[in-house]
């Protein structure tokens, strides 16, 4: 079985209405699901269960970064492990993007990549991008030092993939959404080889009924700043 090594992490709160289908499509090509329920008080996790996936329950809803950290800690136990992909639970992100990004890893020799939607400026993904978004995550990539290193276009998408070096060397310690950023700064103070991959995301209208709104971008911001003081 070609990806018996991999693992999908999902954090999930509250998507109950969703994350049977989600975790159904990931695994008609990826055996190993481990989807961690936040905390969540509709089913989620009984629902992720019944499709096939591993569930790891937080008693309290702790946010996005933690749910990925907990994901992230359970899979590189598991035996075999080698690849590991964060993938949202609301239906945003597609499978065929995760296959191309693990053979991205291995072909590019990296240890991380990351999906963009603005990586390539000649396909449909871009305009597909709400226009206020699109300006909010434009603007965290440019006041990002760690982004403009690395060269990243769209540092806040949570489509990624990474090798056993990544998963063992993660250790996020913002809880929210803020762990994107996190992410990435992580990436350049630990020198992993980084890519960027063009993908699509399916804003549908129940996603962009969970998305964040435009507080968080202001937030996310600051958080990185904060961090970036701390840290010195």
């Amino acid at each position: 079985m070609r990806f018996h090594d991999v693992w999908i992490i999902i954090p999930a709160f509250n998507e109950a209405g969703v994350i049977a289908d989600v975790v159904a499509e990931v695994r008609s090509v990826f055996p190993n699901v481990v989807c961690v329920d936040d905390g969540s008080r509709d089913g989620t996790a009984d629902r992720a269960f019944a499709a096939g996936a591993h569930v790891v329950p937080h008693p309290v809803n702790l946010g996005q970064g933690a749910a990925i950290q907990t994901g992230v800690e359970y899979a590189r136990s598991r035996p075999g492990a080698k690849v590991f992909v964060t993938f949202d639970a609301d239906g945003q992100h597609q499978v065929k993007d995760v296959v191309r990004m693990i053979d991205r890893l291995d072909t590019d020799n990296v240890d991380l990549v990351v999906g963009s939607r603005f990586a390539d400026p000649q396909t449909q993904a871009v305009a597909h991008v709400p226009l206020l978004k699109r300006v909010i995550l434009r603007a965290a990539a440019a006041l990002s030092p760690q982004s403009r290193a690395l060269g990243l276009t769209d540092a806040h998408n949570g489509l990624r993939v990474f090798d056993k070096l990544v998963a063992d060397e993660l250790n996020l310690t913002m809880n929210g959404m803020s762990h994107a950023g996190e992410f990435i700064a992580l990436a350049h103070e630990n020198r992993w080889r980084v890519a960027e991959e063009p993908v699509e995301i399916l804003y549908t209208d129940y996603s962009k009924s969970k998305g964040q709104p435009l507080l968080n971008g202001v937030n996310i911001v600051f958080d990185g700043l904060l961090r970036r003081r701390l840290s010195r």
